[in-house]
């Protein structure tokens, strides 16, 4: 790897916790534009909505001042992109390591909100994908009575055979006032208002990037990894630019 160089142009705090982790790893990292830079390391995700850089800086003059084929790291790069990239958010290791940060960044944000303990607490997960199922372990690790929603009857009969309670959309309206905390992690609407109002009192975490809880007393919990735990958030990027990088050269 004698032959890669870094130019760093994230700004969040896990991307300095990565930039110093390769660093500690012997990767060479610049702090400028260089032509011989090799590789632009971006913030994960990398882009807005807008299409600007997190950071706010305009990502087309950033990559004017580059050398020509310098491959981008990141996460969600734009296809468009005329440039060789390395997208994090499509890596499966990577995005189930993320997972269980993330996981653990839920049960802090929750904890932090409730007076009495996981214990005995019924608890609501919505979604079955990556994130849904580490929270149910961890949840059922603090004995927590949890219970899946999900729409799709082959997640509902996996999350059964681990001995936790399955819950189609039709049974929610009489079960949902039951609940004392709810986590949404499906990217799409799955409690509507009318719902939701069943709940009062009950702590509602929605960790998706399309809301899929309506309320004005749902807490919108997004990038929880980078927030608590920035310094996990940088070692895992870290790991996963290594382990690319030595994938790429084989």
């Amino acid at each position: 790897m004698s032959d890669i160089l870094i130019y760093p142009a994230g700004c969040t705090p896990a991307c300095l916790a990565a930039v110093k982790e390769l660093k500690r790893r012997g990767l060479s990292v610049t702090d400028h534009i260089t032509p011989e830079a090799t590789h632009l390391l971006l913030d994960v995700p990398s882009f807005t909505g807008d299409g600007h850089l997190r950071g706010g800086a305009d990502f087309n003059q950033l990559a004017a001042q580059c050398p020509e084929g310098i491959t981008l790291i990141g996460g969600r790069i734009p296809d468009s992109l005329e440039h060789p990239s390395m997208d994090l958010l499509k890596d499966d290791t990577y995005q189930f390591e993320n997972a269980v940060i993330t996981a653990e960044c839920a049960l802090r944000v929750a904890a932090e909100r409730i007076p009495f303990t996981f214990r005995k607490t019924p608890v609501l997960i919505v979604g079955w994908g990556r994130i849904g199922k580490h929270l149910a372990f961890l949840l059922r690790s603090f004995g927590a009575e949890v219970s899946v929603l999900s729409r799709s009857a082959s997640h509902r009969a996996e999350a059964a055979s681990f001995g936790i309670q399955p819950l189609s959309l039709n049974g929610l309206s009489k079960r949902i006032g039951h609940f004392r905390i709810i986590f949404n992690t499906a990217p799409e609407l799955m409690i509507p208002r009318e719902l939701s109002e069943k709940s009062d009192g009950c702590l509602k975490i929605d960790l998706a990037s399309t809301p899929g809880i309506e309320g004005d007393d749902v807490i919108q919990a997004k990038g929880l990894p980078g927030i608590y735990a920035p310094e996990s958030s940088g070692r895992l990027i870290a790991d996963t630019v290594m382990r690319l990088i030595q994938e790429e050269s084989l």
